[in-house]
């Protein structure tokens, strides 16, 4: 099987288990979705037909497919239009089955929590093969690039509309304030639970200060350009306190993505070398991390030295 089509197969898993999440977790808790699929979904509980929702929930993307293409790249625009599709397929074929009862005095809670788990998973996947669950993962993708901050942010701003919609219509349907307020409860917990999945397992914006303190400076920075060739560093003299030998101590920002692999190579070049690193905000917008639609770019390692004589 051809690499391309290889390399679409975690999509295709995680427009499924996103679908999953949607028809057997977080529709039958009747919790209100965030960004486009948050007003798609409120006006299907409202009309009472899930089928409406798959329809308004394929056009949003279609509009935010746009969006992507034009704004974030080519490649991230047609691998979320892969999850897409797929979510939508699974919608529609996958069978009825009740996995908890979601009235509040029952198990909603539990479908509530596991659904955001799985969402959160499934949106974490397609980020890790540069495409997207859709919605407002692609205005995440995009603000996270511009601005620097973890993409399941956006999702928690974009409720805050949804939210009110979807809450403005069963309040219009109801007419009681009770099971607004609980519906916005169990809405809060499904958005908290999906985001802080989705950040925890997406590493791509979440960065960290690593310190090394060496004495084969040239080695630890030939490692930190080998396995990420668009990081730089910084070099400060330092002398121990107790042995008065000299030493370089090395800084450098990195994503957590990055960092396990360096970590490795520091082992490699420099096993007595000590180092630690600490998690970060603030950075300013010059600092470079490659776009999520686009590979990462390749480890150089440099060539191997000919010591062979000459004849």
């Amino acid at each position: 099987m051809p690499k391309r089509v290889l390399d679409f197969v975690p999509l295709v898993f995680a427009g499924g288990l996103y679908a999953v999440a949607l028809k057997y977790f977080v529709l039958p808790s009747r919790v209100i979705l965030t960004g486009t699929e948050g007003i798609a979904s409120s006006l299907s509980y409202y009309f009472e037909s899930e089928p409406l929702f798959i329809i308004l929930y394929l056009v949003f993307q279609l509009a935010l497919f746009g969006f992507a293409l034009k704004f974030i790249g080519k490649s991230f625009a047609f691998r979320t239009l892969a999850v897409v599709a797929t979510v939508v397929a699974a919608l529609a074929l996958l069978p009825e089955l009740q996995i908890a009862d979601p009235k509040p005095t029952n198990e909603r809670i539990l479908l509530v929590l596991f659904g955001g788990l799985l969402a959160g998973a499934a949106k974490a996947i397609a980020f890790e093969r540069r495409g997207s669950t859709g919605d407002e993962d692609v205005i995440g993708a995009y603000f996270a690039l511009k601005f620097l901050k973890p993409v399941g942010s956006i999702a928690i701003l974009s409720a805050v509309v949804s939210t009110t919609f979807g809450l403005g219509l069963e309040l219009l349907k109801t007419g009681q304030i009770e099971p607004v307020i609980n519906t916005l409860m169990y809405t809060s917990i499904y958005i908290f639970a999906s985001a802080e999945t989705l950040n925890t397992l997406y590493k791509k914006f979440r960065l960290s200060m690593l310190t090394v303190v060496t004495e084969l400076p040239d080695e630890v920075g030939g490692a930190i350009t080998t396995t990420s060739p668009h990081r730089t560093y910084t070099v400060q003299d330092g002398v121990g306190g107790k042995s008065g030998k000299t030493f370089k101590m090395l800084r450098t920002v990195i994503t957590h993505e990055e960092l396990p692999e360096l970590l490795e190579e520091l082992a490699e070049v420099d096993p007595s070398c000590f180092y630690y690193f600490h998690d970060i905000e603030g950075v300013s917008s010059q600092y470079y991390i490659t776009p999520i639609g686009a590979p990462r770019p390749v480890r150089q390692r440099p060539a191997p030295s000919d010591t062979s004589e000459e004849s």
